[in-house]
């Protein structure tokens, strides 16, 4: 469904991300893990388009992604998180969620209030998140575990088939923690395909069918959980020394 083909990026002269290659399946969960500086976040927002890549080439199906301009990959079904929360504190949990449109975020900012689509979708979401009564309540109220559960949320809105996820559970606690990984597996269950980048391991084994391992910039690993655990490449760029 999503292929990385030999993807690089830089910025001022610093190898970010140096020659990329790797595939997501369909309706899977893959995990993009690596130290901290690894280029993980830089890789995704190249596959976002946040970023243009200086080399290489990105496909979803048979789109080139790196060729288009955000707000046409938003359109193509594909929908991402950011590691820090995107909130309107003022407005209600239902008038936040309603502003993350296929159109991308903000696209009914000039609009006088939710529309009925919007507000209905909004309601599907909530009920799927389990947060139903927090329909009302103003976003600045909320906790930051229960922002991050609506960034998932803002993410469903425009029902992507393709879900990149920055992070998920950091700063969540853990109650809130068994809710996203079990929303994660129900989505997986829909068909949809989902590509995260986290550093909480114990997410990472738990639900990814497939392992990303990047440091310096390079992918060292993929393969399913069990191997990426023992791997001694792996072992290395996160201890530093082989064990």
């Amino acid at each position: 469904m999503l292929k990385i083909n030999n993807v690089s990026k830089s910025f001022a002269g610093l190898l970010a991300v140096d020659q990329c290659s790797f595939a997501i399946r369909e309706g899977t969960i893959s995990a993009l893990i690596g130290p901290n500086g690894a280029g993980k976040s830089t890789l995704f927002n190249c596959i976002s388009r946040i970023y243009p890549v200086d080399s290489g080439e990105i496909y979803y199906a048979k789109n080139r992604l790196d060729l288009l301009p955000p707000h046409r990959i938003a359109r193509l079904g594909i929908g991402r998180s950011f590691q820090l929360t995107r909130t309107l504190d003022h407005l209600s949990v239902t008038e936040n969620l309603a502003l993350h449109t296929a159109g991308g975020f903000g696209s009914h900012l000039l609009q006088r209030g939710v529309t009925p689509n919007d507000k209905q979708r909004a309601d599907e979401i909530m009920e799927f998140l389990g947060i139903s009564a927090l329909a009302d309540l103003d976003m600045g109220s909320l906790s930051y575990g229960q922002k991050k559960l609506l960034d998932l949320g803002a993410v469903l809105m425009a029902d992507p088939d393709l879900i990149l996820l920055d992070e998920p559970a950091a700063g969540v606690n853990l109650r809130l923690l068994e809710n996203i990984i079990e929303k994660l597996v129900a989505l997986k269950e829909q068909g949809k395909t989902i590509l995260l980048v986290e550093h909480n391991m114990d997410v990472v084994m738990g639900v990814s069918d497939d392992v990303i391992v990047m440091s310096a910039g390079r992918i060292i690993a993929t393969g399913k959980p069990s191997a990426i655990q023992n791997n001694p490449d792996v072992l290395e760029a996160y201890l530093g020394r082989n064990t």
